[in-house]
């Protein structure tokens, strides 16, 4: 832990003093809001066969936005080329990864998918480098190498931890 805040200190550089507050506090709703996302999904996924748990929540959800969608862009909408547009965004961008951590919460402990999943942002970093070009100072790679150092610690003390027997 203390390795992966060394890593988020870096990254501030010292700019934690001109924080805003409410980015703070939707900051710490996104992270509780992520972390309920985590152990409901591992629920579902114990609870449904396959992707039928998934599928029925995408359905929902898809129902629950569709009137927002319908006020916002009327009815484009409704276009069958965007429609089929819609289809493929759906299936690539939200069924396929989400498919995917579903079957990854079914094999590995809560907290390990928890600290995998942490790494999002240096990948995102990685890929802005490789696709985009965008450069990074030696200080932010050596921030988000301790990032990630702290994110291998954490997945092997877990599986260390549950390989262990109990002791009684």
């Amino acid at each position: 832990a203390g390795v992966g805040l060394a890593g988020v200190v870096l990254l501030g550089r010292g700019g934690f003093d001109r924080l805003d507050p409410l980015g703070a506090a939707l900051a710490l709703v996104a992270g509780a809001t992520w972390a309920a996302y985590i152990v409901l999904s591992a629920r579902v996924g114990a609870r449904f066969r396959g992707a039928d748990g998934l599928a029925v929540a995408l359905a929902v959800a898809a129902v629950l936005t569709l009137p927002a969608g319908l006020a916002t862009t009327g009815r484009v909408l409704l276009d069958p080329s965007v429609l089929a547009l819609g289809v493929a965004l759906a299936v690539l961008a939200s069924g396929l990864p989400y498919t995917l951590e579903l079957l990854a919460l079914r094999r590995l402990p809560t907290a390990t998918f928890a600290v995998l999943m942490s790494l999002g942002p240096a990948v995102a970093a990685l890929a802005g480098y490789l696709v985009l070009g965008q450069r990074l100072s030696v200080l932010e790679v050596v921030a988000i190498a301790l990032v990630i150092a702290a994110s291998v610690g954490a997945v092997r003390v877990n599986a260390a931890t549950a390989a262990r027997p109990a002791r009684r």
